[in-house]
């Protein structure tokens, strides 16, 4: 005689040894026991968790020869022939393979015939959601009004797929997915009738990798017999499996607890090289920390080792090592990396990022590493190169203005008056109070404007193409641009001799000069040396214009005075300066693109250290790992080999900062220009015309 597998040899006969299920055997037991029967009953559930094997029952407890009755004897005609399937009044049907019209007719025929033996016809159609549209439309009806000695039983491992106009027609039962410790206690049972030795946590093992059906886990038992023999490890069992090796599981654990990647990495290695499955290790080792997180919240505590988990004291110790909120996180890791991993080009490259992606969301604990031996002479020149350049402000000079634009002196112009001398200083701050409105020198005064067409049309095109302020250009080497004489400007009807473009706001007064050969009052505001970034000759690119504008229609200027909102957040420092050159540059050359622009933009440079930059951010999704690395590459290719560090806080000095400042005074030069327009203000006088408020934009 062949074998018989387990999963046929030990189903259940009645429902005393269905296992499992307890909520469907006590209704089936009391409508039998009362008499109370539906026409239709649909058991849904996952698969192996025991639909077929109700429907068995329930077709012997209806035509079992002593009665009715919810304990049917399994020795009777009837009841042995429909165990070994050849009960000429229970009939079952695979949707799977059957899932026509014509099949349905075909059963829906045999309907109209009464029991040949039984006292019930029972219909049995398995996997019912694979019928077609037309083959429910056929058995709706008789469904719906059979005949009294006719009983339909639908099973489906997925009745959201099941019509509804059938499942209203229907009794619904649930069959739940099994618990592991149920799965092990009949196990256990099985084992002891075939005289088989087991440990108790191999059987552990396969119940949970059953996942909940009993089907599939007396299948693995078969398997494990197979592997192993008469006596069913727990070391053979998990090679059975494919499992993680628990030494492992937990070294991963601990080093992720610990910090250290190349631990970490040396494992996966390890695992890479006996072939285990890199899903089935994020498996275990979601298993360990769910046992984790329990013994975290849970009290009191035991770490007595039992049969099932004899690991129990590490899971404790580990729990205790690892704060709550990493191990939910990497719990959270490892359940999405389950789903990522097949998206990965190697399977265990792609473990070992996943486990690597905790370790990236740790804040440093330490300082940056230091600069390569190799790189260290080349930085010491550089640095010295760097610090005999000097950038100076912009020069402003004083223009009347009786616009309603307000006035107020740029942030960056600092007063420095306590390093003057004497009266010197008392004359310093005198002129420093006296300069209330200050404009480019290069710039057509706001009073100029009042006239009409002096230079606005020129101005405005030379604010336009400018790109705005764009301080990278100011430390080029020429000539200064100088203010237009007096007679250039034609006030009588108008007209220009010869149209005087000014410069763009770029080109104002910031060239290097003598020590000697400026006022005293301009060097008592000039900010301390810094070190330029490397020279830029070239007009500004489509690029740096783009991200300029960008940066400026995402400044947050809120519902207060914008020129408030500057003075509050935005406080320049000398790295403010160096680090705004820098990025022009990146951007200039293109070097840097989308995540990696937005991130030099909206970053302010805190320190400057041998090897290494700090940069402060606002956000952290700023700093993903592909911006930080073409960020890094693009000032590499500038001459600025080193690591950028980053920590979380407010930011007061970013270029986006900056840029957007000048856009607001550029907007307010370029609406003052338009108030005082004489034209203009001859509409608004005869047609009570009105600006609307934000209607005016530098194109």
């Amino acid at each position: 005689m062949s074998y018989l597998v387990l999963a046929r040899k030990y189903r259940p006969k009645n429902f005393t040894e269905l296992v499992g299920q307890p909520h469907v055997v006590q209704a089936l037991t009391n409508a039998l026991t009362q008499q109370r029967l539906h026409h239709a009953y649909l058991f849904t559930g996952t698969r192996g968790v025991g639909k077929t094997t109700v429907s068995r029952i329930l077709a012997k407890s209806l035509n079992c020869e002593k009665g009715i009755t919810a304990l049917p004897c399994g020795v009777c005609e009837n009841c042995l022939a429909i165990d070994i399937g050849r009960f000429v009044d229970y009939t079952e049907l695979d949707a799977a393979s059957n899932r026509g019209v014509e099949e349905v007719q075909n059963l829906i025929e045999q309907a109209v015939y009464k029991p040949v033996t039984g006292r019930f016809k029972v219909f049995m159609i398995d996997e019912v959601h694979m019928l077609s549209n037309h083959a429910f439309n056929a058995i709706l009806k008789t469904l719906e009004e059979p005949p009294e000695y006719l009983k339909f039983v639908l099973a489906t491992t997925d009745p959201q797929k099941v019509p509804v106009t059938v499942l209203s027609r229907c009794l619904q039962f649930n069959l739940r997915p099994m618990a592991p410790e149920t799965i092990l206690e009949h196990l256990e049972h099985v084992l002891a009738l075939e005289n088989i030795v087991a440990q108790k946590s191999a059987l552990f093992s396969l119940a949970r990798a059953a996942r909940g059906s009993m089907r599939d886990a007396l299948s693995l038992t078969d398997q494990a017999i197979a592997y192993t023999g008469a006596d069913i490890k727990d070391e053979e069992v998990r090679q059975m499996l494919g499992s993680v090796d628990k030494d492992h599981v937990y070294g991963l654990i601990d080093a992720l607890a610990r910090g250290d990647g190349q631990e970490v990495i040396q494992i996966c290695d390890q695992l890479r090289d006996q072939g285990l499955s890199a899903s089935q290790a994020l498996e275990d080792i979601s298993y360990v920390l769910q046992r984790m997180a329990v013994f975290q919240f849970s009290a009191p505590k035991s770490s007595v080792a039992t049969e099932i988990d004899p690991d129990v004291a590490r899971t404790q110790a580990l729990s205790e090592r690892m704060p709550k909120d990493e191990t939910q996180l990497l719990y959270s890791i490892c359940l999405k990396g389950r789903s990522e991993i097949g998206l990965a080009p190697d399977e265990y490259a792609g473990l070992t990022m996943i486990l690597l992606r905790l370790l990236a969301f740790k804040e440093e604990e330490s300082g940056a590493s230091p600069p390569p031996q190799g790189h260290a002479g080349e930085q010491e020149a550089q640095k010295k190169t760097l610090e005999s350049v000097k950038i100076r402000p912009i020069e402003t000079v004083q223009a009347p203005i009786s616009s309603p634009v307000a006035a107020s002196v740029p942030p960056w112009v600092v007063d420095q008056t306590n390093t003057a001398e004497g009266g010197n200083a008392q004359k310093v701050s005198r002129e420093a109070e006296q300069r209330t409105v200050q404009t480019p020198a290069s710039a057509v005064s706001i009073e100029a404007a009042h006239k009409p067409l002096e230079g606005f049309d020129h101005a405005s095109e030379a604010l336009a193409g400018s790109g705005f302020n764009l301080p990278v250009r100011d430390m080029v080497q020429r000539p200064k641009p100088s203010l237009p004489a007096p007679a250039q400007v034609n006030s009588g009807d108008g007209d220009l001799d010869e149209p005087y473009v000014p410069e763009m706001l770029a080109d104002v007064d910031r060239w290097a000069e003598d020590e000697s050969t400026e006022a005293p009052a301009a060097s008592a505001f000039r900010r301390p040396a810094l070190e330029p970034a490397q020279i830029v000759n070239e007009p500004p690119s489509g690029a740096l214009q783009v991200a300029v504008r960008q940066a400026s229609q995402n400044a947050d200027i809120g519902t207060i005075d914008p020129k408030e909102q500057f003075k509050t957040k935005l406080k320049p420092t000398q790295e403010g300066d160096y680090w705004l050159s820098v990025v022009q540059q990146l951007i200039q050359a293109e070097l840097v693109q989308s995540l990696a622009r937005e991130l030099a933009l909206q970053s302010q440079l805190i320190a400057k250290e041998a090897g290494s930059w700090l940069l402060r951010i606002e956000r952290e999704s700023l700093k993903t790992v592909n911006s930080v690395e073409r960020l890094t590459k693009g000032l590499a290719q500038l001459g600025h080999v080193l690591e950028l560090r980053f920590e979380l806080a407010p930011v007061q000095d970013s270029p986006a900062m900056r840029l957007a400042q000048i856009a607001f005074e550029n907007q307010q030069i370029a609406e003052a220009k338009i108030l005082n327009d004489p034209f203009v203000i001859q509409m608004m006088q005869e047609f009570d015309a009105k600006i609307i408020a934000g209607s005016i934009k530098i194109i």
